[in-house]
């Protein structure tokens, strides 16, 4: 025995069971697992007030915001924004400009500039003028025309030299290549579709690629009460859908499935019929990249390759969507008794799908202060003027005075340059950071936004957790869930809520300051500086995204525990790596099923509005550039939608599932620890609770 060294094997043996039945705990790398509480049932009622510094800071934040509007109020302006100003800094309507009181962009495309955004005026030459205009004209041709030209001139800066080329008129923006007819929006001359003829048609049609902006805004000035009609289905039709999953959601997802399993057949049977056909004809066979870019999206339905990949798309989402069906089956069953949960859950708190029209007026009045303090920011100080562009010139966008502008020596340095209206500003104290109180406005902005939807996913999971931990079902469900888990929410928890929000906001904000610089200097860094800037935006967006799925857990571990932001996002966080696989498929799986309810509405919706913009099921609808335009703005909306309706859902199946995993962690069916799952859920782990087994025995005997 000891020649063999008995003693130290026999204690090698001893210490290797020791580590197996360490081996059988989950690492401390992923926090220790839930342990029996018997005092625990559910949302703790006794909590206390946690991140109060960070409810302090916030509502000093919010204080300063005070402060800034009324700042902005004291000095803004908003009649700058209602009524306009030329680039000479004199307001249409107003002394020398009496009886022109609209203005109109010669060079409206420069408008779509982050310029914009922060002094709300284009970065183009501006004119006031009697009326917009009502009908289209070309440059080329009101020249030869006195009568034309002579109302054509009006719309082009003053003072120009007719001598001059048309071409070189267009080249310096002194006047505008065409005139489409408009129509005065907030003093504004802004473009219409006004059909007239077909001579009209053939000029929208043979416009370059550099109109393609205008055609899209005509299209959707001129459809958009039907687009708002469509939209308002898509409500209904969520609504309806949200009624249905609540009575027979196993006989809808399966019908989901099924429905989109056909829809995807027909439409790669459809796509290589078109193929083969248009592979027959002529012309049919030539490639995307020698069509080129084209304003008229139809012509590519013309050409049998745009089919070709349409079909290789669907036939992808189809194989994958059948080798999900195949191998992931059992989780999906599990996946349709949790939304069967869900239900559940939604039909005993009704209140949980009116709540988040609160959230969406609060968000509301958020948006309105945000942008109410942004335009009297914008509208505050003097007029400021600047050098108009001018391709090489280096004095561009600089500050001058249009009293001394021509007899400078800024002219010599730039030929051709004008000293034009930019913006107000000032050289006070306030109106030198007016550009800094516009971020903070902004950051402030994201804050309240970022804040306000915590505050309604934290109230919701308080809720819906309400439900999960009551043993005997409805009965124990305490009474009015939604307003005591709001009152939770606001009395122990902004300070955890604001410094999820902050710390989002944060991310966004970076993200909106790279944009911005993206912007600036477009043109200007060299190849590495974009790539790094790209580099940046895309790892802050998946930071962005990573952070939203942390706080989201997080805010229910804070509905259940009462903990702080840090802790319940730590314990949050080990909880889903304790169940990754669960995680990875069981929720996903359910998150795809909810995305297929949403993709119900919007294509249901989407076809719809193809149909009758196509003018296949009705003539009534409105004779557009591309009926695609509408089509799109609707199938986005409808999407939307469909998110806000289900995010409801989406909530409730986040939630029930963190008490899923902690509900097995916790409790083994014991008659002292009982599952607070469903008797269906428990069925299908092969889980179930001694007291009730045990009764179901006595009763069958």
């Amino acid at each position: 025995m000891f020649v063999f060294g008995g003693p130290r094997r026999l204690r090698c043996f001893q210490l290797t069971r020791a580590m197996a039945r360490k081996s059988d705990i989950p690492s401390v790398y992923y926090g220790e697992p839930h342990k029996f509480d018997p005092k625990f049932r559910g949302p703790v009622h006794n909590r206390t007030r946690t991140d109060v510094l960070c409810c302090v800071v916030f509502f000093i934040f919010i204080l300063g915001y005070v402060l800034l509007g009324v700042l902005a109020w004291v000095n803004g302006d908003p009649k700058k924004i209602v009524y306009p100003t030329d680039s000479f800094g004199n307001i249409c309507g107003d002394k020398q400009n009496l009886n022109k009181p609209f203005l109109f962009y010669i060079n409206m495309l420069k408008c779509a500039s982050i310029e914009t955004v922060f002094n709300f005026e284009c970065p183009t030459f501006r004119v006031c003028v009697e009326k917009c205009p009502d009908k289209y004209e070309k440059l080329s041709q009101a020249r030869l025309d006195p009568e034309k030209w002579k109302i054509y001139k009006q719309y082009c800066k003053p003072g120009i030299d007719d001598r001059k080329p048309y071409t070189t008129l267009i080249a310096n923006d002194d006047c505008p290549a065409t005139l489409h007819p408009s129509k005065p929006l907030l003093r504004r001359c802004v473009l219409v579709l006004n059909i007239t003829g077909p001579e009209l048609m053939v000029n929208l049609t043979r416009k370059e690629s550099a109109d393609l902006s205008v055609n899209l805004v005509e299209d959707l000035a001129n459809s958009w009460q039907w687009i708002l009609l469509c939209l308002v289905c898509a409500m209904v039709v969520s609504f309806f859908l949200l009624l249905m999953m609540r009575l027979i959601v196993g006989v809808l997802v399966w019908f989901f499935l099924f429905a989109l399993l056909c829809a995807l057949s027909y439409g790669i049977i459809y796509c290589f019929l078109k193929y083969r056909n248009l592979s027959e004809t002529e012309g049919g066979n030539i490639t995307i990249s020698e069509m080129g870019f084209r304003t008229d999206a139809n012509v590519y339905l013309d050409l049998s390759q745009t089919w070709f990949i349409f079909m290789i798309v669907m036939s992808v989402i189809e194989g994958i969507l059948l080798i999900v069906l195949i191998f992931l089956r059992q989780r999906l069953v599990i996946a349709i008794v949790l939304l069967k949960e869900s239900s559940r859950a939604i039909r005993y708190i009704m209140s949980a799908l009116i709540f988040p029209v609160f959230t969406f007026l609060l968000l509301c009045i958020s948006i309105a202060y945000g942008s109410v303090v942004a335009i009297f920011l914008a509208t505050s100080g003097v007029p400021v003027y600047k050098i108009l562009p001018v391709e090489g010139c280096v004095l561009e966008n600089d500050t001058c005075d249009p009293q001394t502008f021509d007899e400078s020596s800024m002219t010599g340095k730039c030929s051709g340059s004008m000293c034009f209206f930019s913006h107000y500003g000032g050289e006070s104290f306030f109106h030198r950071y007016t550009f800094v109180f516009q971020l903070y406005n902004v950051f402030m902005f994201l804050w309240l936004v970022n804040f306000v939807i915590a505050l309604g996913q934290c109230t919701l999971a308080g809720a819906f957790a309400s439900y999960y931990w009551a043993l005997r079902k409805p009965k124990d469900i305490p009474a009015r869930p939604i307003i005591s888990s709001f009152n939770r929410a606001i009395h122990y928890h902004t300070g955890s809520l604001a410094l999820g929000a902050l710390i989002l906001s944060s991310v966004q904000m970076i993200r909106l300051v790279l944009e911005y610089l993206d912007k600036k200097l477009n043109g200007s860094q060299t190849a590495c500086a974009r790539f790094l800037i790209n580099c940046l935006k895309y790892c802050f967006w998946c930071l962005e995204r990573f952070l939203k799925f942390i706080n989201r857990n997080a805010y229910i571990m804070i509905a259940i525990y009462g903990k702080s932001f840090c802790t319940s996002s730590k314990n949050a966080f080990f909880l889903l790596l304790r169940n990754i696989i669960r995680v990875a498929v069981l929720d996903k799986v359910t998150d795809f099923l909810l995305l297929l309810a949403k993709l119900v509405v919007t294509a249901s919706i989407g076809a719809f509005a193809y149909f009758f913009f196509s003018h296949q099921i009705s003539h009534e609808a409105p004779i557009l550039y591309s009926y695609w335009v509408p089509v799109v703005v609707v199938a986005l909306g409808s999407f939307l939608i469909a998110s806000g309706f289900f995010s409801v859902y989406s909530m409730c199946v986040d939630t029930l599932f963190l008490c899923f995993c902690e509900d097995l962690e916790r409790n083994d069916g014991s008659e002292a620890r009982p599952y607070y799952m469903s008797p269906e859920l428990r069925k299908i782990l092969h889980k179930e609770n001694e007291a009730e087994s045990r009764a179901s025995e006595y009763e069958s005997q």
